[in-house]
């Protein structure tokens, strides 16, 4: 069917449903089921066309004409998309403007709060900070998604100009080292400004961490993001362990960008082949650990092995809904090949705890419960279970 980000065809343009789908009455019955499951349906925003677009015929000035007569197609280093066409701002911007707000308006009315804005890196900062602007004046609960793998600079100012939330670096980063200056920079030097949502992969990115760690790589990064920042997600089939690259690239082999894909969820769980018990038992613990839901409150604290990565999150009990203090520690072997044990540091001062005093720690996913200190004895085996999520009793 081609790629989905190549948007339009004879049929229509980014108003419209492609005929495999359905109609937009099918479309409206899909939003108010996913809302009866406490659901909500997000919108990739891609400001581009497919060659028969009806853009491309009705207003050629918004593309970009090549000296020899043919249109620009899509480049984001190193990815060429010869199948699209992007949107040039600069011959009429009242025009596009006037456009896409159409487009917004008309699928917020089909029921739609949440847009995944595609390369927003891409278009001018001042049409988003425009657009958001608008759209938010007329419904304050729409959330517009940066979906920008793109330097520290654009990525933080796309952050100012009103995206309430942002990808982030979170896919490459893999070791200790790397992960803990992530969490430090997101918890602490952007939280002010900037919302990321980690997403543990995408279509278009599949790292070597994943496609060579197996069944443990995909359980710790799922339990990293769902703990490490107030947003997650997840691309369809990492519940699966879907691993197999394309050759000499980090993106999945066959993905959505070039078939229809059908997977057997209710096989591969039968089969114990699927992820999906873990993420929902993630989902629980972010529901009922307002800790989890935070982006502040979050300190790194040091282990003895080059692959323990150690943090805790705490919300004070003034902040939570229910009065009580909420505090969660996470120790993760993010080596996805071997068991490690080892000592971890924790500075309870933190949350409350005076150090060198005791306090009793429950592991969320296997029940199992400790007394720690300052000081303690973990072993984390890739292959059984590489993350300790453990609630914290007693904090302040």
């Amino acid at each position: 069917p081609g790629s989905p980000w190549a948007i339009g065809s004879a049929d229509g343009g980014h108003d419209a449903v492609h005929p495999d789908l359905g109609t937009l009455a099918d479309f409206r019955a899909f939003v108010r089921a996913a809302q009866a499951e406490g659901l909500e349906v997000a919108l990739d925003l891609a400001l581009q066309a497919a060659p028969d677009h009806p853009w491309v015929t009705a207003h050629p000035e918004w593309f970009t004409t090549l000296p020899d007569g043919t249109i620009a197609y899509a480049e984001n280093p190193p990815k060429k998309y010869q199948d699209i066409y992007p949107v040039n701002f600069d011959n009429d911007p009242e025009g596009i403007r006037a456009e896409v707000l159409r487009i917004v308006r008309h699928w917020i009315a089909q029921g739609v709060k949440i847009f995944r804005v595609d390369n927003p890196h891409t278009k001018p900062l001042q049409f988003w900070e425009w657009l958001i602007a608008t759209v938010n004046a007329e419904h304050p609960d729409v959330v517009f998604l940066a979906e920008a793998f793109t330097r520290p600079s654009p990525l933080q100012a796309l952050a100012y100009s009103g995206f309430q939330q942002s990808y982030s670096y979170f896919t490459w980063r893999n070791t200790k080292p790397e992960l803990e200056e992530f969490l430090r920079w997101i918890s602490d030097e952007t939280a002010d400004f900037m919302r990321p949502n980690l997403f543990v992969n995408t279509p278009d990115i599949l790292t070597e961490y994943l496609q060579y760690g197996g069944r443990p790589a995909y359980k710790v990064r799922a339990a990293i993001a769902a703990t490490g920042g107030a947003s997650y997600g997840v691309y369809a089939g990492y519940e699966l362990y879907e691993n197999v690259a394309r050759p000499g690239s980090e993106e999945n082999i066959d993905n959505e960008k070039y078939e229809y894909k059908f997977r057997d969820w209710a096989a591969a769980e039968a089969t114990g082949d699927s992820l999906a018990p873990y993420l929902t038992r993630l989902n629980e613990l972010r529901r009922n650990h307002p800790a989890l839901r935070q982006l502040r409150g979050l300190s790194v604290h040091w282990s003895d092995d080059e692959a323990i990565l150690v943090y805790s999150k705490h919300l004070p009990a003034a902040l939570t809904p229910d009065g009580r203090s909420d505090t969660i520690i996470v120790v993760a072997n993010v080596d996805p090949h071997s068991a490690r044990q080892t000592t971890v540091h924790i500075d309870s001062g933190v949350f409350g705890i005076p150090r060198g005093h005791d306090y009793q720690v429950v592991d969320l996913v296997t029940g199992a419960e400790w007394t720690w200190n300052q000081d303690n004895f973990v072993h984390l085996d890739a292959f059984v279970e590489p993350v300790h999520i453990l609630h914290v009793k007693g904090s302040r």
